[in-house]
């Protein structure tokens, strides 16, 4: 078992947060609180940097959602970076990988102009 570590940064589109470890039942609540202490406005991008991360389970599946509807709901969009492959493979079995704007890295998530949320737009695109 690995500690859930959460790396917040700047990036020009938005936030980024680099989540390393495991992401499950203990410490998805983790990242829940993140994401609920970023000031995000509209028209920004929340990146969630998963190239570290070791573990992830259903009550890490649903903190991402979480995080995806509190972006959203504050107008900005999100995008997972860096998304290990057992994780893509989960996201994909349940339609995920269809809801999320998935990249292959942060530098491709900040530098795509196509995953901001349009203005008047609620889906990430």
């Amino acid at each position: 078992m690995s500690p859930l570590t959460i790396t917040a940064r700047d990036a020009a589109a938005g936030p980024v947060l680099e989540i390393t470890g495991d992401l499950d039942h203990e410490t998805a609540p983790e990242l829940r609180k993140a994401v609920e202490s970023l000031a995000l406005a509209a028209g920004q991008l929340l990146v969630l940097d998963l190239a570290r991360l070791d573990f992830c389970d259903s009550s890490g599946i649903s903190a991402l959602l979480s995080a995806r509807s509190l972006a959203t709901g504050q107008g900005a969009g999100i995008a997972l970076a860096a998304v290990p492959a057992n994780t893509a493979r989960i996201l994909g079995i349940v339609g995920l990988d269809q809801v999320f704007t998935i990249r292959a890295d942060v530098a491709a998530a900040t530098s795509d102009p196509g995953c901001r949320l349009t203005t008047g737009d609620r889906r990430v695109q």
